[in-house]
């Protein structure tokens, strides 16, 4: 049924709901940097830490991604040294299911 419904409608990239999901938390970091927030590693030291194999470019180039797509918040104290904390907003709370199912799967998946 899909497949005719494809024939006769051209479904471009950008409409594609599945694209728009993968560009929030796709990749091989994105889903790990959310998961590391959500148990309260909030700090990009932290975070840097425990994430093996990350550079700190591209974790700089994660969190501004997902900040950018409103997934997490950033919040500048104004102290000495500035501190910054991430934390997750209600957009990147509500991917939590989808990245819930990942795990589940890996899981069953890693059983067999």
């Amino acid at each position: 049924m899909v497949k005719n419904d494809l024939k006769k409608k051209s479904i471009a990239v950008s409409d594609c709901p599945v694209t728009y999901t993968m560009s929030m938390i796709g990749g091989k970091w994105k889903p790990i940097i959310l998961y590391l927030i959500s148990k309260g590693a909030n700090r990009f030291g932290i975070l840097e830490r425990g994430i093996d194999g990350i550079s700190k470019q591209m974790l700089t180039k994660q969190l501004r991604e997902m900040e950018d797509d409103g997934i997490l918040i950033r919040k500048i104290f104004a102290e000495i040294p500035p501190r910054v904390e991430y934390s997750i907003s209600d957009k990147g709370k509500s991917l939590f299911p989808i990245i819930d199912a990942m795990r589940c799967w890996g899981e069953s998946s890693l059983k067999v």
